[in-house]
């Protein structure tokens, strides 16, 4: 089940009584504009995933005050993941909801972090993302990314759905695209680099990527101004 999101401190100008939360909150006024702050703090974004792109992806939007923010994993924190996603050797072992959550709140404690230590299937998908507005895939295995690229075109067409593929190896910078599929669907990545020895999964290259999709996922939240 979803853990009870942590909503007792959201930041907004009317719940800043907390200094430490008053001070954050000026901060990102002052860097953002109080505008752009409140639309961020009234966002809502789904990670699928907790990897190198998925951990990325929730670090970039806790630092810029995405209000509410929904963790999607199943899996543990091992020694290999420290290469290129956001945990520390004191995590390994640990439910990957749970590190990343961790970490996050070391970050920004006055966001409301949800976790789903779950398997997402066709068959739970609908109440795993529910109503989120913008949902980010972040899986690791090609068959799972189609499935959910797949199911969410399908269950929830109106959901804003962002992807990553196409990130391994180093270098090839600028192949490094983002690809409107539809008006709903965003791909980044250069759509060819898979794993393979000698060039699997950096943290410069999957950092590019999940960089990538941070920024589209703030540019929807901040109605699409501009271009992507």
């Amino acid at each position: 089940m979803l853990a009870a999101a942590e909503k007792t401190a959201i930041l907004t100008p009317w719940n800043t009584s907390d200094p430490v939360a008053g001070a954050i909150y000026s901060a990102l006024c002052e860097r953002h504009g109080k505008k752009v702050q409140e639309k961020l703090d009234a966002g809502f974004v789904t990670i699928c995933g907790l990897g190198g792109l998925g951990s990325n992806i929730a670090v970039s939007l806790a630092r810029i005050g995405v209000g509410h923010l929904r963790l999607i994993d199943f899996d543990s924190v091992d020694w290999t993941n420290l290469n290129r996603q956001s945990y520390f050797v004191e995590h390994v072992g640990q439910k990957k909801t749970d590190a990343l959550k961790e970490f996050l709140m070391k970050i920004n404690p006055f966001l409301a972090y949800e976790t789903l230590t779950a398997r997402i299937t066709p068959e739970n998908l609908a109440s795993c993302v529910g109503d989120s507005p913008i949902i980010c895939e972040a899986f690791d295995k090609a068959d799972q990314k189609a499935m959910l690229a797949h199911e969410v075109r399908r269950q929830k067409p109106d959901a804003y759905l962002v992807s990553g593929s196409g990130m391994a190896g180093f270098g090839k910078t600028g192949l490094m695209k983002v690809r409107e599929v539809s008006p709903h669907f965003y791909l980044c990545g250069d759509s060819i680099s898979a794993p393979k020895p000698g060039a699997g999964l950096m943290a410069p290259r999957v950092a590019i990527c999940s960089a990538m999709m941070a920024n589209i996922v703030t540019w929807l939240l901040l109605g699409k101004s501009g271009a992507y």
